[in-house]
């Protein structure tokens, strides 16, 4: 088949990827001038298979009001003007109960897992190099409230056969030797194994050169002006006054998504949700850490690359406004000077913000649509490059009429029907 992918950030070339692999006629659309130029440009830099968490979680309400008195708060909500801002807050709350936060970790934990296989896969097939660690991450927390909070992910670790080790300070500083200095400040950490770091920006713009040795046809400087359509299946995708064509069509534009398709009648539940990150060059390598570290009181993520240190986390809901804010920037260099404060330094760092594509349930949305040509493989939030090669081969083996390797029937936008309402059928070639 021809299929044409709408976006080149780290979902939509993955999905390339494996749709060229597949034997298929490819085509990405992309506005900017090479891959990765949004979300996947400067991300926080860790690929998160095991610590793949809703955001919608127990106890987040009363945090949330908790954070809006915080001088470094992890969270800030500012009014968009718009009514969809509120619904989506009020779907996200009703994802907060504790069973439904499980099935959604569950689900997370699915695709996060099957996409860390792909990993190992990819690297051992073609050699690709992005600055990749295979070293794992912690999590550090810095009273024992949150120690005892996480015994509940440890419960649903454990039932999805995902390997973690809790940790005391002083084993903390036997992985991350660079916390040893601060080591008074930590109640405990939690560790996973099998998670992985590297520079997303880098592997993104890699695969996408190895996409087009396979046949893959990119169209960068290409905006998307609309989609044409006879109400059951898209003709054509209009950018820069040209129709693309083809058989199949896969939207991956992360928070760029939902506004593209009002016009089709589907409401895309993603809302975009502003983060930062700061990249500081390092000074003492026995002073920075070894692989990710996660700051748990700050929802901060400090990842090493070869000579860098990316500082990555926060969310602030305020719509398409990309403005940096020096505030921000205090809290990034806060929490790494605070625990490591002779790794880098942040007078030479530069800064960065991006939105991320987050659903109610924090689940991606992979799967058809309510037209017959039209899939959707976005909705990843802030674990894109985590689950990207999970979810581009499963979506290229849907498109392929191939059963997925794991279980994808509730991943698409119908588990957000009610009353029976048709929001995506499965796919059908």
């Amino acid at each position: 088949m021809k299929i044409v992918i709408l976006g080149a950030g780290v979902i939509g070339t993955a999905t390339a990827w494996y749709l060229s692999q597949a034997g298929h006629q490819v085509q990405v659309i992309e506005r900017h001038g090479h891959a990765a130029c949004d979300t996947s440009f400067a991300n926080a830099g860790q690929i998160s298979f095991g610590y793949s968490t809703p955001w919608a979680a127990p106890g987040i309400p009363q945090k949330a009001i908790k954070w809006m008195f915080s001088e470094h708060s992890p969270l800030l909500m500012r009014p968009d003007a718009s009514i969809y801002q509120l619904k989506w807050m009020m779907m996200m709350l009703q994802n907060c109960g504790e069973k439904v936060y499980e099935v959604n970790k569950e689900r997370m934990l699915r695709i996060a897992d099957y996409s860390r296989q792909q990993f190992a896969a990819l690297r051992e097939t073609t050699g690709i190099e992005y600055e990749g660690r295979q070293q794992g991450t912690l999590q550090v927390f810095r009273n024992q409230k949150q120690l005892e909070v996480v015994e509940q992910d440890m419960k649903v670790l454990a039932e999805c056969g995902i390997p973690f080790e809790k940790l005391s300070p002083e084993a903390c500083a036997a992985v991350e030797p660079a916390l040893a200095r601060v080591q008074h400040k930590l109640t405990g950490g939690l560790r996973l194994p099998q998670d992985e770091t590297g520079d997303c920006y880098m592997f993104t713009n890699r695969l996408a050169k190895m996409c087009e040795e396979a046949g893959v046809e990119f169209f960068y400087d290409h905006r998307i002006d609309r989609v044409e359509h006879d109400g059951k299946e898209v003709k054509a995708v209009w950018a820069n006054s040209t129709a693309f064509t083809g058989d199949y069509y896969v939207c991956c534009l992360g928070s760029y998504s939902r506004d593209l398709f009002l016009n089709l009648g589907i409401d895309l539940p993603i809302y975009p949700i502003k983060g930062y990150s700061l990249t500081v060059p390092i000074t003492d390598t026995s002073a920075a850490p070894v692989s990710t570290v996660m700051d748990e009181t700050y929802k901060i993520a400090i990842t090493r690359f070869d000579d860098r240190i990316r500082v990555g986390g926060m969310a602030e809901l305020s719509g398409y406004y990309t403005k940096l804010s020096e505030k921000r920037r205090q809290t990034l260099e806060m929490s790494v000077t605070d625990l490591f404060p002779d790794g880098g330094d942040v007078s030479r760092a530069s800064f960065w913000s991006g939105l991320r594509p987050v659903t109610p349930d924090s689940t991606p949305i992979i799967g058809g649509s309510s037209y017959n040509n039209l899939a959707f493989n976005c909705g990843h939030g802030t674990l894109g490059w985590t689950m990207s090669l999970g979810s581009g081969k499963v979506m290229a083996d849907l498109l392929s009429g191939k059963r997925p390797e794991i279980d994808a029937h509730d991943l698409s936008l119908q588990r957000y029907a009610k009353g029976g309402k048709v929001l995506a059928k499965p796919i059908q070639l």
